[in-house]
C-alpha cells in the first residue's frame, strides 16, 4: 500500500470516474442548451425580419399623431378666434340694443310731452 504508482493509478481512476459522472449528469443540460440556442436563433431571425417594419410603422404613427396634433392645435386657434369674434359681435349688439332702448325711452317721453302739450293747449272756441 505504500506504492506511489498504485496511488497514482487509483487517483487517475477516481478522477476519470468523476469526470464520466459529471459528463453523464451534464449531458441532458448540454442537450437543453443546444435546444435553447436553436430557439434563440429562430427568435432572433424572426425579430430581424419583423422588427424593422414594426419600428417603421411606429415611426409613421408618431408622425401622423404629430400632424394630427398640429391640425387640432390650428383648429383650436381658429375656433378661439371665431369665439372672440362672436363675443365682440354680441357685445356690439348689446351696446346697440342699449342705445336703441335709450332712444326709445326718449321718443316715448317726447310723445308723452307732446300729447300732454297738445291736450292742454287746445284752442278755445
Amino acid at each position: 500500500m505504500n506504492d506511489p504508482l498504485f496511488w497514482l493509478a487509483l487517483s487517475l481512476f477516481l478522477v476519470s470516474v468523476s469526470l464520466t459522472a459529471v459528463l453523464v449528469a451534464a449531458f441532458p443540460a448540454f442537450l437543453e442548451l443546444a435546444r435553447v440556442a436553436r430557439s434563440a436563433e429562430k427568435l432572433l431571425d424572426t425579430l430581424q425580419q419583423e422588427l424593422p417594419p414594426t419600428l417603421q410603422a411606429i415611426r409613421l404613427t408618431g408622425e401622423e399623431i404629430s400632424e394630427l396634433s398640429n391640425d387640432v392645435d390650428s383648429s383650436v386657434k381658429t375656433a378661439s378666434k371665431t369665439v372672440q369674434s362672436i363675443d365682440r359681435s354680441v357685445t356690439s349688439a348689446k351696446n346697440q340694443a342699449q342705445g336703441v332702448k335709450k332712444q326709445t325711452r326718449g321718443l316715448v317721453a317726447g310723445l308723452k310731452v307732446a300729447w300732454q302739450t297738445w291736450r292742454n293747449n287746445k284752442p278755445v272756441n
